[in-house]
Order: C-alpha cells, then sequence, then structure tokens
C-alpha cells in the first residue's frame, strides 16, 4: 500500500480537525502562472494554530493565516486571494491585470465579490482593475 501523498494527509488533517487548510500564497501564485518560482517546502495555510508534522521524511508546516486569506478556500478566486496577498501590494495590479485575462468570468467575479472582506489595499486595486 502506497503512502498517502502530501495533498491527501493534508486534506484528511483538514476534515479530521474541522479546519480550513490551503495551498500557501506563493504556491497558489506558481500554480495561477504568476510566479515561475516553485516552491520547495510544503507550507500550507491554516485556520488552526501554526505547526509542524512530518510525513515519512517530509516535513509539512502550517501557518495559521487570516481569515481574508481563507476565503473561497477550494476555488480558483481564492487561490488568486492567497496568491495576491503574497505578492503584496506593490505587485497586486499588474497580477490582477494577468488574472483578469486569465481567469473565466465566474472566477475574477467571485473574487471582485469578496472585495470587502480584503484588506484595503487588495480591495482597492481589486475595484481598479475590475471597473477602472
Amino acid at each position: 500500500m502506497r503512502a498517502p501523498s502530501v495533498e491527501q494527509a493534508v486534506e484528511a488533517l483538514a476534515s479530521q480537525r474541522g479546519e480550513v487548510i490551503v495551498s500557501n500564497g506563493a504556491a497558489a501564485a506558481n500554480a495561477l502562472g504568476l510566479t515561475t518560482q516553485v516552491p520547495i517546502r510544503s507550507v500550507y495555510l491554516t485556520s488552526g494554530r501554526s505547526r509542524t508534522m512530518s510525513l515519512g521524511k517530509q516535513v509539512i508546516e502550517l501557518r495559521h493565516a487570516p481569515r481574508w486569506q481563507l476565503t473561497l478556500a477550494h476555488r480558483p478566486a481564492g487561490e488568486a486571494v492567497r496568491a495576491l496577498a503574497w505578492l503584496g501590494p506593490e505587485k497586486a495590479e499588474d497580477a490582477l491585470k494577468t488574472l483578469k485575462r486569465k481567469m473565466p468570468a465566474g472566477a475574477f467575479g467571485e473574487l471582485v465579490a469578496v472585495a470587502s472582506q480584503l484588506p484595503t489595499w487588495l480591495a482597492r486595486s481589486l475595484g481598479k482593475i475590475a471597473y477602472g
């Protein structure tokens, strides 16, 4: 029998503990094509406490994240929120222009719909790209 993958182990932990656990911003930015950096460590964001766990020889780091970074957890728009948080205010507008072009309209609409839950810098950038 094969050992569970990191993703399977994280999903099992999330359902067992009733936590939201999602990929971190760097991994999300890479998955969305906003960066070519590939994260080498397994770091996930969680609604629970920060901690590390081992899966065989691999160490998985769980970092407590603010609620807004866990918004739309397992949806493309949620991945975009985490990617934008990781990129920061300086790079958000350029990244949002790219996301508006690349994401399906419905997913970008979901992102716009949660703007009120996001930090001011991100909500402003989102409004500028969505309506400007």
